[in-house]
């Protein structure tokens, strides 16, 4: 070995952390699913009410996350590639979900009902994106991309990102 390259044992590789970035990007969706996606304002005064993500999608965020981090599980310690593209297919679904139901209703005014407030008369409000908005977005795009080159992957570079202990008996002499 060569005086100016570390040993295998101390040089950092990035790669180990693909599996983490898609476990973190849906626990940001599942997180969405738990906030505020909207607030309801009319022109001048505060907001009416909110709306749940969960109440937009019927928890579909939450069964994609779900499904996405048991995903990066096996396709991690199973260095399974089909798991890994599994992966990339939740994020764009997620994201697909994000560009279909909550884009187009990011700052649209429309008429709010009874449904929404106590007031019985009907008014116009505008949806104005709260933190489950951008947490969904975030998620929804860093799931995509984590997982499309997650899914990029060998079966051996995906055999080569699990933990030490899970590895057997290597040895990096």
């Amino acid at each position: 070995m060569s005086a100016d390259r570390p040993s295998p044992k101390t040089r950092f590789h990035p790669e180990r952390l693909l599996p983490y970035a898609c476990i973190a990007a849906a626990a940001a969706l599942l997180a969405s699913e738990l906030t505020t996606t909207f607030q309801f304002v009319p022109a001048g005064g505060e907001a009416q009410c909110e709306q749940q993500a969960a109440d937009r999608h019927s928890l579909a965020l939450g069964v994609i996350a779900v499904f996405a981090i048991g995903a990066v599980f096996v396709a991690v310690l199973g260095a399974s590639r089909p798991a890994a593209i599994a992966v990339a297919i939740a994020g764009v679904a997620a994201l697909a979900l994000f560009l279909i139901v909550d884009l187009p209703d990011a700052n649209s005014v429309g008429t709010l009902g009874e449904q929404c407030t106590s007031i019985p008369s009907q008014f116009d409000a505008k949806a104005v994106p709260q933190a489950g908005f951008w947490l969904e977005m975030v998620g929804a795009l860093a799931l995509s991309f984590s997982g499309a080159i997650l899914a990029t992957l060998t079966p051996n570079q995906l055999a080569a990102l699990r933990p030490r202990r899970g590895r057997g008996a290597e040895r990096d002499d």
